[in-house]
């Protein structure tokens, strides 16, 4: 049975290639999708497709629609939603990610650090799992499999 992962979170560092790694070294049937993880694409893909915009508001308008849009196919396409939450950046979209996996009720893993704790209480309550670590989380795919 394979299942296809959607990967929530931050895209300026290599976790989700971490990730896929660990799941392959295992041999897990697993396919990934995720948003786009090209900054510049994701930031232009409206003036691609809707044409020039009079203004930054309106250029990150037609964006956030479109890559909007793709996020929700790909996520109602997924079994499982993974939402990785980090320390570096601000983790509005992972936040946003989360919450719409969870109204789709996608079984979802939430990967966090231990200081994140307080402010995604809420938030790891409702998820399926909450794990600290990306082992962890293929460790909980990989029980699906046993």
């Amino acid at each position: 049975m394979r299942l296809t992962v959607y990967l929530a979170g931050q895209i300026h560092d290599d976790w989700r290639e971490q990730l896929k790694g660990k799941a392959h070294e295992q041999q897990l049937p697993l396919d990934f999708v995720s948003p786009q993880v090209n900054h510049d694409r994701s930031d232009q893909i409206g003036e691609d497709i809707l044409g020039e915009q009079p203004n930054h508001l309106l250029r990150d308008d037609a964006a956030s629609s479109i890559n909007n849009f793709r996020t929700h196919v790909l996520m109602q396409k997924s079994d499982i939603v993974i939402a990785l939450f980090g320390e570096k950046y601000k983790q509005w979209n992972t936040a946003m990610d989360a919450s719409t996996a969870l109204q789709l009720d996608k079984p979802t893993i939430i990967i966090r650090p231990e200081t994140l704790i307080h402010p995604l209480k809420e938030l790891s309550n409702k998820a399926n799992i909450t794990v600290t670590s990306i082992d962890q989380a293929i460790a909980a795919l990989a029980y699906i499999y046993e």
